[in-house]
């Protein structure tokens, strides 16, 4: 179990952090040492030895076998795909919207990849039913539940809304799973703004599948992502979007039928990301070693620090105050968003702009001494701020 002194010390291995403040992990997480020589690694055995598959497929079984400890799930409840996107295309391919029961109830805080992957399921005869935000940004899981009922085949939510950092609360996600689960519907969470910033406990949210990837908070890398099914409905849908990981035998190498796998690989599609479960894994061991328990407490004593100071210095804040409803990020009101990113970034102070706010995303290598960098830099653009 790391201290907060073993945190300090974490520092050292993000070279980046010499020169810059780094707050946009929602973006981007920074390259660790070590993830910096995975991908050596993988370098020097292509060069080694060329093509070795037996090697390639351990490597997406090792990323495997780490997610599905860092959410509490069965290895063969998870599948490794090239994106978020292309779980969640899997996923819906798998769906059927035919009948009556075609409504997908999508809450306002979805990435475009989860709105848009949704949205094109009307071809399939699906009909999408928005739950917008409050006045206070904030989507009340009341409000989710209202718009559940016996027509709703699937319910959408993101765990963090990466625009401003609203969270649903581990209490709200079971009471929509309830809800969905008591008029017959099934709920998607994408946690992709959340995972590694926290402890996930799929199974106790009782979730009936989850997707994500590692280039965020798990510190891996990009072209690499997980899709979790729940053990009970793999049987029951068969992804019309397939390849050949996605069968009961790849190496059988049989173009004649298409013979899913038994377990969630199933959702799978052509050759892993190989260069990418390298440095997934090396993500997610330092993840695992550090423990999302203390890296939650961190973060929110971090996003605590930051909401306080920001607020003493007199800026306007998009992000909820309660603990139970922040990610990792906090969104700062600007009258010009891009301009203020392009002004903090001359100073080494590296945000993201998202509609209207700049956004800072905390992770277990910041501190205060960030916060307190990230606020003067705010106070001396105070032109660009709302």
């Amino acid at each position: 179990m790391q201290t907060r002194l073993d945190l300090e010390a974490l520092r050292d291995h993000f070279p980046t952090l010499r020169t810059t403040i780094y707050l946009n992990s929602g973006s981007y997480g920074l390259l660790h040492d070590s993830v910096r020589r995975a991908f050596e690694d993988y370098l020097t055995a292509r060069v080694e030895k060329g093509a070795d598959w037996d090697d390639w497929a351990m490597r997406a079984e090792a990323v495997r076998s780490r997610m599905a400890a860092l959410l509490n799930v069965t290895a063969d409840e998870m599948a490794i795909t090239a994106s978020a996107s292309a779980g969640m295309n899997s996923l819906a391919s798998a769906l059927d919207f035919s009948g009556e029961r075609n409504r997908i109830v999508v809450s306002d805080y979805e990435f475009p990849t989860s709105g848009q992957v949704w949205h094109a399921q009307a071809k399939r005869g699906a009909q999408i039913v928005h739950v917008a935000e409050r006045g206070d940004g904030v989507i009340a899981a009341e409000d989710v539940v209202s718009a559940i009922d016996e027509r709703t085949r699937l319910v959408v939510l993101s765990h963090v809304c990466y625009r401003h950092g609203a969270k649903f609360s581990a209490a709200d996600i079971k009471t929509i799973a309830a809800a969905a689960h008591a008029n017959g519907a099934l709920l998607f969470l994408d946690c992709y703004q959340s995972v590694g910033s926290e402890s996930i406990d799929l199974a106790d949210l009782d979730v009936d599948f989850a997707g994500g990837g590692m280039l965020k908070y798990l510190i891996g890398t990009a072209g690499i992502g997980f899709l979790y099914v729940r053990r009970s409905l793999i049987e029951g849908l068969v992804p019309a979007n397939s390849g050949w990981f996605a069968q009961a035998e790849a190496n059988m190498l049989n173009i004649f039928a298409n013979e899913p796998h038994p377990t969630a690989r199933r959702f799978q599609a052509g050759t892993p990301p190989v260069p990418s479960c390298y440095a997934a894994t090396a993500g997610l061991d330092i993840i695992l070693d550090v423990s999302t328990d203390v890296i939650g407490d961190h973060v929110r004593s971090v996003t605590r620090y930051a909401l306080d100071e920001l607020a003493a210095a007199g800026f306007s804040v998009a992000t909820p105050d309660r603990d139970s409803h922040r990610g990792p990020m906090i969104a700062v009101r600007a009258r010009d968003e891009v301009a203020l990113v392009n002004a903090l970034i001359d100073e080494r102070v590296v945000t993201s702009s998202r509609s209207g706010n700049v956004r800072a995303g905390f992770h277990f290598y910041n501190n205060r001494r960030d916060v307190d960098g990230f606020v003067a830099a705010l106070d001396r653009h105070r032109q660009w701020l709302a």
